[in-house]
């Protein structure tokens, strides 16, 4: 994961819901970004602790132990005494104590991804010993696949700058929270694969393609010209009014389930256009709703003249 950047954050630490004390456990799989996370959440105003032995955790956020301040805690297998079972019935006991607002973090990366940062890092990678790089992040992710499936928040850093990954993280946990749940909308190309951490995947690709249009190739879903030529599509209207009928019912539904965050993810061939509009006007759209909404574009490129894509449809 790149460094992050000189810009910093200072807002006040907030409990997450009520007088809870709120914690963050960060794990993940060597070079997806962990140290990186927790820097930022300790921008963020919390007590940041790396590499925790395991057996103390327990201890350090016993009942008798107040949290004055939200507290990120970082861990992964080169914690001392690391293990899937002991961390499932840690992460068990710990979202059954009263009074605690757990959150569980999974940074992730791709294979070929990893593999370059370390390359180009020359950090050796913790399970290498005497197997290669790739065979060794292919053991350490077989072995971290159960503690994801425990995450309530996966986030995959492989096209993540440090400022996104900042963006992501400071919607998450340096914002007020009132309990509602947060929604995340994205855009992105099947290109350069789905999104890791989204719960909800809709596929756009079927809708005339602006690419095609030597006046639009350039523009970006943000621009008014592309979205009115999308919308032309002749199945375009009845496609936005079922994505609604198929989403809306289903939003209190993850609400009352204690559901945090839910991530939908859009998307199409490049990126660009397509599920870059979509996915602007689901966001409006679900804004209406009262929904605390935070819409990203991970593959679309910059444009210079950015414009709204138009009132809602």
């Amino acid at each position: 994961m790149p460094e992050n950047d000189d810009s910093r954050f200072s807002p006040a630490p907030l409990p997450a819901s009520g007088d809870n004390a709120r914690l963050v456990l960060v794990t993940g799989v060597s070079g997806a970004g962990r140290t990186t996370s927790l820097k930022i959440l300790e921008d963020f105003g919390y007590d940041a602790v790396d590499n925790l032995p395991l057996r103390l955790l327990p201890n350090l956020l016993s009942g008798d132990t107040e949290l004055k301040v939200p507290v990120a805690i970082g861990l992964d297998i080169r914690t001392r005494d690391f293990g899937v079972d002991q961390f499932a019935e840690i992460i068990a006991s710990l979202r059954a104590q009263p009074g605690l607002d757990l959150t569980v973090v999974f940074v992730d990366a791709e294979s070929t991804v990893l593999q370059r940062r370390f390359t180009e890092s020359r950090r050796p990678h913790p399970l290498t010993q005497d197997r290669p790089l790739v065979d060794a992040i292919a053991h350490e992710k077989r072995l971290m696949a159960p503690i994801a499936a425990m995450a309530d928040m996966q986030i995959d850093t492989s096209r993540l700058k440090a400022t996104e990954l900042r963006k992501i993280l400071q919607d998450q946990f340096a914002s007020p929270s009132s309990g509602q749940m947060a929604i995340f909308v994205k855009s992105f190309s099947f290109r350069q694969g789905v999104p890791g951490e989204a719960d909800l995947v809709f596929d756009v690709r079927f809708l005339r393609n602006p690419h095609y249009d030597p006046d639009l190739r350039n523009l970006t879903g943000m621009n008014p010209q592309v979205g009115a030529y999308i919308a032309q599509d002749r199945d375009f209207a009845g496609f936005m009014d079922r994505l609604k009928a198929l989403i809306g019912p289903v939003l209190p539904r993850y609400a009352e389930e204690g559901k945090s965050y839910l991530t939908i993810a859009v998307g199409c061939t490049g990126g660009k256009h397509r599920s870059v509009y979509i996915a602007r006007l689901l966001n409006d759209w679900i804004s209406t709703l009262g929904y605390d909404v935070h819409l990203s574009h991970r593959d679309k490129p910059a444009e210079p003249d950015e414009t709204k894509p138009g009132e809602m449809i």
